[in-house]
């Protein structure tokens, strides 16, 4: 009898056969993190873990979820048990919905940020892009500022170095919140490489010491899913930039695409993403399963240690 159809091998095929095979490379030797003056980790064989907390009712992922203030906090303590390194924290999501003002964003960030740091000992990142924001959650007890936009808010930077914060640098094609269906680029990896360097100076500029930029991709932040395929593929060309690489692909859409499975059935899909950005050069993984991650990190620790 013929072998049955695989849609999942299928789709894989089909996204693969536009693309001339470039060799993934990887020069990661020492990798050092710093989340704020106070947090220094060796990450040349570990990774870190970063749990999502929404503190929005139209994530991508929960859907509001965890809106309401008691569950978000449930979750924190769940994310502190299954072994996160840090929290992530952000008041408005990345894609296109209803606007958040910058009063709304602080209202839901700032007592967030304040009880998070009040009641566990791990860093805490504000995910926003706007400075005014990173500046208030700074004060109440966060020390890295993720900023999705790329630094567009030029206030982002100067606070962010007032406090001595580490700051994410994330490649976005036009911007957060803003509909980009149709992205064109000359090289995906090399303009994002580009993009990146150019947000590195920025932050040097700005004050921000080298150890404490980090560098994200954008994975489908103005990519198709062929795009954030190919980018997770070569996370070791990034390495040559010599910051620490963030790596935000967990249950996004580009691994639906993959395995032609919805939003609830990508765990494994963000598993096998985690190891494969693992080896080539992440070092941090924002994940909203961090139990899962967690045990991915774990397991590629060992395995990528000497003997």
């Amino acid at each position: 009898m013929p072998e049955p159809a695989n849609p999942i091998r299928g789709r894989v095929v089909d996204l693969l056969s536009n693309r001339t095979p470039t060799p993934a490379r990887c020069t990661v030797d020492w990798v050092i993190v710093e989340l704020g003056p106070d947090h220094r980790y060796d990450c040349t064989h570990r990774s870190l873990v970063m749990g999502i907390l929404n503190r929005t009712p139209d994530s991508f992922w929960d859907r509001g979820r965890f809106w309401e203030f008691d569950d978000f906090l449930r979750l924190a303590e769940a994310h502190e048990a299954n072994g996160a390194d840090l929290f992530d924290v952000g008041g408005s999501k990345a894609g296109p919905g209803p606007e958040v003002t910058r009063d709304e964003e602080m209202e839901r960030v700032v007592p967030a940020v304040e009880a998070l740091h009040a009641r566990f000992d791990l860093p805490i990142a504000v995910d926003t892009f706007r400075g005014s924001v990173a500046d208030a959650a700074m004060e109440a007890g966060a020390c890295v500022g993720n900023d999705i936009s790329g630094f567009a808010d030029p206030t982002f930077l100067p606070a962010c170095a007032r406090h001595g914060a580490t700051v994410v640098a994330t490649h976005v094609r036009i911007g957060p919140r803003i509909p980009d269906p149709t992205p064109r680029y000359d090289d995906v990896v090399a303009d994002v490489r580009e993009f990146l360097a150019e947000r590195v100076r920025w932050a040097t500029e700005a004050g921000i010491p080298a150890g404490r930029i980090i560098i994200d991709a954008g994975l489908d932040l103005g990519k198709t899913p062929d795009m954030s395929i190919e980018l997770l593929r070569r996370s070791g060309d990034l390495t040559t930039l010599g910051q620490p690489i963030l790596l935000s692909a967990s249950n996004k859409g580009f691994l639906g695409e993959v395995t032609s499975n919805g939003l609830e059935d990508r765990v494994e899909a963000s598993w096998a993403a985690h190891a494969l950005g693992i080896s080539g050069g992440c070092r941090i993984l924002r994940a909203h399963d961090v139990r899962g991650a967690r045990r991915v990190a774990d397991v590629m620790a060992n395995v990528m240690a000497p003997v």
